[in-house]
């Protein structure tokens, strides 16, 4: 369905994305400090711009949350909206196409870091705002928001914030889009998430880096023993190998394992799009299953030696790793942290120094796919395209899912508007312009939908 924004409005929206956009709010680099608070100093005037009442920005211990409401009438559901103003990185600068914090339009796509995680997904909610209240003088729900900068590095102050301000923040239920569609045009809603826990290995070997002639064959590789401890973290067959991984991980259900078989979903296809050769699922799962609802390690960083141009005959005397384990339901992320700790230490050599560094955790998060919560989502993805919604999980993390549910009780509505091939978190991310009008357009509907639904 194509989106009903005017010509004025479509420029107008655009032009407002565009200004977030070239923010450069990395939470990650004490460097970009300014640039967050100048960040949430956009959103507050983007959410006063919307209409949005009660703005404010609320300080932390880390970076700045921003608030605004839209209080209708105490008899209607109120909806609370999360989204995230930060954003990750945007190295390495030499793979982009176009200034990361530049936004550039190519091929109906506009390029920028936080183009599509999270900044154009939470932008549609302020603009479906913006449209409703100068169209129909109202909103259908009672309407708070709240958007933070601190997502990417796990949101440590999320659980804080909800505990001082819990009356404040009273809701019916939580939405977030900060996920993908399904398929273009094919809007899921998610109701699982992996949970993660972080680490840092290194080892030491020599005191300093040596002549790789001189020395290599008798003292011991701090690279090579690496290696050797990585390949033992999974088997070919994709079995996670430390010990007590799997005790507590619950697997899909029959009736999950059957919604997902009834989707299109091609191993070859997936492959193709994010140019591999073949993907490497675990053995009795395929693509879609392994990467949302079975738990995994992966290997998300490497250091060691030199990696300049040209030749350097060196044998290192430290090598690195950053390394993420992704967790399904009932996993402990601090267990799981524990039992990769211990396992690394086992398999490290008496030649090496080892440290495991814990950086991050998140637990998983789940609810019931046909929650009434859910079904009023599905509702506002009939009205706008006309078909079902796929209901699946996401492989990804989202830190806050587990203390909304603690802290507020809230029951959670994850609509992507985005799709998962527009690299977050890597070079040349992007958002389909169509889909951030079209996103905008959806939303209306789901607070419309939630309106209502009889019960949440």
């Amino acid at each position: 369905m194509p989106s009903n924004l005017s010509e004025e409005r479509k420029i107008s929206y655009l032009e407002d994305l565009k200004t977030l956009l070239r923010i450069p709010s990395v939470s990650t680099d004490p460097a970009f400090k300014a640039d967050i608070l100048r960040g949430a100093q956009e959103v507050s005037k983007q959410m006063l711009s919307a209409g949005l009442q009660n703005v404010e920005i609320f300080e932390t211990a880390g970076h700045p949350i921003v608030y605004g409401d839209y209080l209708v009438d105490p008899s209607l559901h109120t909806v609370l909206v999360y989204g995230h103003y930060d954003v990750q990185p945007a190295d390495p600068l030499e793979l982009w196409h176009s200034p990361p914090f530049e936004p550039t339009i190519r091929d109906g796509m506009i390029f920028a870091r936080g183009a599509t995680d999270d900044k154009g997904q939470f932008l549609c909610h302020l603009k479906a705002v913006d449209g409703l209240l100068k169209d129909e003088g109202t909103l259908p729900v009672n309407l708070k928001i709240m958007i933070e900068g601190e997502e990417e590095v796990g949101s440590p102050n999320i659980a804080p914030f909800l505990a001082e301000h819990k009356e404040r923040l009273k809701a019916d239920v939580l939405v977030i889009s900060d996920t993908a569609m399904y398929a273009p045009g094919h809007p899921s809603l998610i109701y699982g998430l992996r949970g993660l826990t972080y680490h840092q290995i290194d080892l030491q070997g020599a005191d300093g880096d040596l002549h790789s002639g001189y020395f290599g064959g008798a003292v011991p590789n701090p690279a090579d023993e690496l290696s050797k401890i990585l390949a033992q973290l999974r088997d070919s067959h994709g079995k996670v190998l430390i010990p007590g991984f799997y005790d507590e991980a619950e697997d899909m259900t029959v009736s999950e394992r059957q919604a997902y078989a009834s989707l299109d979903f091609k191993n070859e296809t997936l492959a193709q799009a994010v140019g591999v050769n073949r993907l490497n699922p675990e053995d009795g799962y395929n693509g879609l299953e392994s990467r949302t609802a079975r738990p995994t390690v992966e290997v998300n960083g490497l250091l060691s030696g030199y990696t300049g141009k040209g030749a350097k005959t060196v044998l290192p005397a430290h090598a690195m790793a950053k390394v993420s384990c992704r967790l399904v339901p009932h996993q402990d992320p601090v267990k799981i942290s524990q039992l990769l700790e211990a396992y690394i230490h086992e398999l490290c050599p008496d030649s090496m120094k080892c440290q495991v560094t814990h950086i991050q955790a998140n637990p998983p998060w789940i609810t019931d796919p046909n929650h009434p919560t859910l079904e009023a989502a599905a509702q506002a993805v009939r009205n706008f395209y006309g078909k079902e919604p796929v209901r699946v999980r996401e492989g990804g993390s989202i830190p806050i899912m587990d203390d909304f549910q603690r802290v507020l009780g809230l029951p959670g509505v994850l609509l992507g508007l985005g799709l998962s091939d527009e690299n977050l978190h890597a070079p040349n991310e992007h958002f389909r312009v169509e889909n951030f009008y079209k996103g905008i357009e959806l939303i209306k509907e789901l607070y419309r939908a939630l309106a209502q639904a009889t019960e949440l």
